[in-house]
This record gives structure tokens, C-alpha cells and sequence, in this order.
């Protein structure tokens, strides 16, 4: 077994790395793979094996196999996912078993890791615009990777991700943790002046679901805080934010015009087609008409593919045939409700609520809720714009959010229990 610094650099490149690819077929190869058939074995002997990531995929893998026989989906299309899956889901299992479930702990490391690529994807830009090539393009380095361009003759920070929005996505609990640290002048995890550059790192990938992020990450520390004064100075602050990037950020600008050209006025003009929104959009379609007819349990994992086939708006007269996120149908909401139908969306539901932690009034020491509201803002956006159920670790963050909520509630027990013994003592 490898010493447990070795393992945490595994760990968080696991996380953190999915730039690099050894093969496309039958599946793509991402160094993940390799990591977790490297660090499985050793945590097996050590942990036996796990059983929850069976009871979690036990529904989905019935159901898959029904939808099979039923013609919706393709034995090679569920077991690459099916298999994918309870691979990442057990492997990221025994990573907390590793940790002792000291998500604290974990999560600091996190924190370092994306500190770390901030200022990689800051040294990025500048490398850019001083005519550095080696500095800003890491094609030499990554092999499922590209410069970004921007619409102004720049580029946008991916720093070691695939895409910009991906990277912003990855970044955002630590932006949260670094709002939260601004606004009420603490430390927590990070230092202020880490976060400061984690924020900027973020804006540079000009990325609207990084700055859908932000705006998530505001409007739970305003729920967490609940003042009304808080309310107002923070909505304030957003909308002239929202407004300023809409006026200086062209990416961002023609994101929203294509975002409302397409889904308030349905204009399959070409600049609206041709643009990610259109992607989402298409997808948007293609999930919501085959959860029509599959309301239950969708048509299985692996499926969108089909439905794709079936129902994309790219068959239409005039509409460019685009097949960008075929697969994964650019947001894991759709793709659970094409593959997963209410089974899926309800789990996710369930997942969310029952096991966020709020800020307690009580337990003033708690940065629990910390943890969960900055782990959150990653789940949503990965529902939102990230249809791949394991790529970059999300499963990961699926474990960090639950034990988290169990870590909080073992607390709230011994704060209770030794609050009872005092007050024993007390009236003795």
C-alpha cells in the first residue's frame, strides 16, 4: 500500500485530471481509471468490500437491463456507464473510509488543489497575452484539452480542464468559501488572499455557469443569514454584478441573447444554433420528450444516446446538424430525466435536502454548513451543465456532501448528550 501522501496526490488527480485519455474505444480511457485499479486493491484488503454502492446502482441496474430487452437501450451503452459508475462510486467510498470521513480534512485539501490550478490557469492568460506558447497551450501536457478562445481575441481560462465551464464548476465551492470569507472577514479553510485569486482565476473563465455559481453561492449564505439587510445589500450587488459582466464580458453577453433567442423565442437563427446554449437547449427536447414516454424510470443508463437519435432537433429542415453532448446531454438534470425519469430526479431531491446541513444558531462553532452550501453549488451546476455521472470526481463530492451531514449530526448528539449530563450535574 502506498504512504498516505501518495495517495491523496492519486486522489485528487483522480479528481482534478480529466484532460488525459489512453483510448477512445470501446470507452474513453481517462487517467481516473488506472488510478482507481491501482488503489483498489489495497483498499479492499484493507476495508473488505463495500456494499452500499450495490444497494445505490441495485434499482438502475434492474431497470437498465429491463430497458434493454424493451429496445430502448444497447447492452454496450448500459455497462459502460453502469460499470463506470459503481467503479467511481465505490472507489470514492473508500477514499472516506481512508480519511477516517474527515471531511474537514478532505475538503482543505480540495481547497489546496484548486488554489493550486488557479494560479496555473492565471499564469495561463498572461502567458497568452505575452506570447508565451508553452505557458498558456498544454496540449504538450494533456491530450483531451484546447485553448479556449474568446470572442474578443483572447482566450478563457481552463487552467488543466477540458473546457472553461468545467473548470468553473470544479472551482466553485472554493468560491464560495472564498465569498464567505470576504464578506465576514474570516479564515475558514482558506486564507482570504487564496481566495481572492480563486475568485479572479474564476471570473477569467468568463464561464455564465461560473457565474451562476457565484450567484448561488450569495444566495445561500443570504438564506444561512437570513437578514433582511443582508438580503437587500446582496441583491443589490448581484444584479449590478449580473449587469456589469452582461455589459463587459462578450462571452457572457452572447450566452444570455442565444440563451433567450432560443428558450423564450424559439429563433433557430444560425448565431443561436450554433452556440452552447442551442446544445442545452436541443437536449432540453430530446430529454423532456423521451421522459414522456418513459416517465417512470427513464429508459436506463446509457440511454440519451438513443433518444438523441430519436428526437433531436437537429433533424429539423435548417437546424445544423450538431451532436455535441450526445451522450451526456450537457446537464446530469436532463440526462437523469431521459435515463432515470422520476427514480432519478426523486433520489437526487431526497439526496439534496435531507442531507444539507443550514447554519446552526446553536452550534455556533459548526462550519458544517460551510462544507454542504459550498458542495451544493457544485451538485447544482452539475445539474445544470455536466451530464457525466463521474468525471472529475463527482461522486466524490456526493460522498463529501452526505458525510457531512452525518459528521454534523453525530455533533448536534454529543453537544446534546454532554449539554444534558451538565445540566444534571447542575440541578444535582
Amino acid at each position: 500500500m502506498l504512504n498516505n501522501a501518495r495517495i491523496t496526490l492519486l486522489v485528487f488527480i483522480s479528481v482534478f485530471v480529466s484532460s488525459i485519455t489512453f483510448f477512445k474505444s470501446p470507452f474513453e480511457g481517462y487517467l481516473h481509471y488506472f488510478i482507481f485499479l491501482l488503489l483498489l486493491p489495497g483498499f479492499v484488503s484493507q476495508f473488505k468490500i463495500v456494499k452500499t454502492p450495490f444497494l445505490i446502482l441495485f434499482i438502475p441496474a434492474v431497470w437498465g437491463i429491463l430497458q434493454i430487452y424493451a429496445g430502448n437501450n444497447t447492452w454496450a451503452g448500459f455497462l459502460k456507464i453502469f460499470i463506470g459508475t459503481l467503479l467511481s462510486v465505490s472507489f470514492y467510498q473508500y477514499v472516506m473510509l481512508h480519511y477516517k470521513f474527515n471531511v474537514e480534512k478532505i475538503f482543505t485539501y480540495y481547497l489546496k488543489g484548486v488554489y493550486i490550478l488557479s494560479i496555473v490557469g492565471i499564469v495561463q492568460v498572461v502567458s497568452y497575452y505575452v506570447g508565451f506558447t508553452p505557458g498558456y497551450d498544454y496540449k504538450w501536457i494533456f491530450n483531451k484539452w484546447g485553448v479556449v478562445p474568446n470572442s474578443s481575441g483572447g482566450i478563457r481560462m481552463n487552467s488543466i480542464f477540458s473546457e472553461a465551464s468545467q473548470c468553473a464548476i470544479m472551482f466553485s465551492p472554493a468560491v464560495f468559501v472564498a465569498i464567505y470569507n470576504i464578506i465576514f472577514r474570516k479564515n475558514y479553510f482558506i486564507h482570504t488572499q487564496k481566495g481572492i485569486i480563486i475568485i479572479i482565476a474564476s471570473i477569467l473563465t468568463t464561464s455564465s455557469t461560473g457565474f451562476i455559481g457565484i450567484f448561488m453561492s450569495g444566495l445561500l449564505i443570504i438564506i444561512n443569514h437570513a437578514k433582511v439587510s443582508n438580503i437587500i445589500i446582496a441583491s443589490f450587488v448581484f444584479i449590478s454584478l449580473g449587469t456589469f459582466m452582461y455589459n463587459a464580458s462578450p462571452e457572457f453577453k452572447k450566452r444570455i441573447d442565444s440563451g433567450v433567442g432560443l428558450w423564450v423565442d424559439e429563433d433557430f437563427s444560425v448565431e443561436n444554433v450554433n452556440s452552447s446554449s442551442f446544445v442545452l437547449y436541443n437536449n432540453y427536447k430530446i430529454a423532456t420528450e423521451n421522459f414522456k414516454h418513459n416517465p417512470i424510470g427513464g429508459t436506463g443508463l446509457g440511454s440519451h444516446a438513443i433518444a438523441f437519435d430519436k428526437y433531436s432537433l437537429t433533424k429539423q429542415a435548417g437546424v445544423l446538424d450538431i451532436e455535441f453532448n450526445k451522450s451526456d446531454a450537457n446537464s446530469m438534470f436532463l440526462r437523469l430525466l431521459s435515463e432515470t425519469g422520476l427514480l432519478g430526479i426523486g433520489f437526487f431531491i431526497l439526496f439534496i435536502f435531507k442531507y444539507y446541513v443550514s447554519r446552526s444558531r446553536t452550534v455556533s462553532n459548526s462550519q458544517h454548513w460551510i462544507i454542504g452550501s459550498a458542495i451544493l453549488v457544485l451538485i447544482i451546476l452539475y445539474l445544470l451543465r455536466q451530464g457525466n455521472y463521474f468525471i472529475n470526481g463527482f461522486p466524490f463530492f456526493m460522498w463529501l456532501y452526505y458525510y457531512n451531514a452525518v459528521n454534523y449530526k453525530n455533533m448536534q448528539t454529543n453537544t446534546n448528550q454532554l449539554t444534558e449530563i451538565n445540566t444534571k450535574i447542575e440541578n444535582a
